[in-house]
């Protein structure tokens, strides 16, 4: 089947709305991964504005640590995104498979998801659902933040400065949109990276409950254990990063224990 410029090939992924396939451009012989969005599903679920978002917010990132979108196409019943095809799978797969990673390994895709983070909150975009399934790793192991499909822009945020959508995964979620008063978006993120860089170096989540009001009290109290091989720089940085109120945080480019661990 063909599409445009690209011939499309295996399936690389599915979700509830989409399916994700390897796409070839006939012009260049580039792979690329096209999504391919059912647009009766989108309707009928009311996600168009979800979508239109999520195209919105690609158009406007172009950074080495952001999966790369080339063009969007539509037909009667899909839509199709077409994405930079990237080899090395999720980094969740890694920890999944290998368990948890050496702190050298771990700083390193930590700063450049820093990287990425800082720039898309530079450019007004929030991404709002950071976790290791959406941290893709290529050929050469750097690491990609795909999926915007929960992100805010810069006009999403109301004039208090906040946003109020509670969204993203709950174990990855940062307390104060648990608690749906209003958050920062760059806030949040932050407090996203913080699991995210506990997770890689750890192997496991800091917080994690079956009961969801127990994994929401683990959160909202930042009740978590560092494991005994975690170095002092780290368990600084993370100690920063996870504190539960919201008004103690700073960007994290400022935090002076970040510097100590790069």
């Amino acid at each position: 089947m063909r599409v445009g410029k690209y011939e499309l090939g295996r399936t690389l992924g599915k979700g509830t709305f989409a399916k994700v396939k390897y796409g070839r451009n006939l012009e260049t012989e580039a792979g690329v991964a096209i999504k391919i969005i059912d647009k009766n599903r989108v309707l009928k679920h009311k996600m168009i504005a979800q979508i239109k978002r999520e195209i919105s917010t690609m158009k406007l990132i172009q950074h080495p640590n952001v999966i790369r979108m080339y063009e969007v196409m539509a037909s009667k019943t899909k839509i199709y995104i077409v994405l930079e095809f990237v080899t090395g799978g999720e980094l969740f797969d890694k920890i999944a498979t290998r368990g948890k990673l050496k702190e050298d390994r771990a700083r390193k895709y930590f700063q450049q998801l820093i990287n990425a983070v800082d720039y898309c909150h530079s450019k007004g975009v929030y991404h709002r659902d950071l976790k290791p399934e959406n941290l893709l790793l290529d050929a050469k192991r750097v690491l990609k933040v795909s999926d915007f499909g929960l992100s805010a822009l810069h006009q999403h945020v109301r004039e208090d400065g906040l946003l109020y959508t509670t969204c993203g995964t709950p174990n990855y979620v940062a307390p104060e949109v648990l608690k749906n008063k209003g958050y920062h978006g760059t806030k949040a993120d932050v407090w996203s990276c913080g699991v995210i860089l506990f997770v890689l170096m750890a192997g496991y989540l800091p917080f994690d409950d079956s009961n969801l009001m127990g994994l929401y009290t683990q959160i909202f109290r930042a009740n978590f254990r560092f494991p005994s091989w975690f170095s002092p720089s780290a368990r600084i940085l993370i100690k920063r990063i996870l504190d539960p109120n919201p008004s103690t945080v700073h960007n994290l480019l400022l935090f002076p224990t970040f510097s100590m661990f790069s």
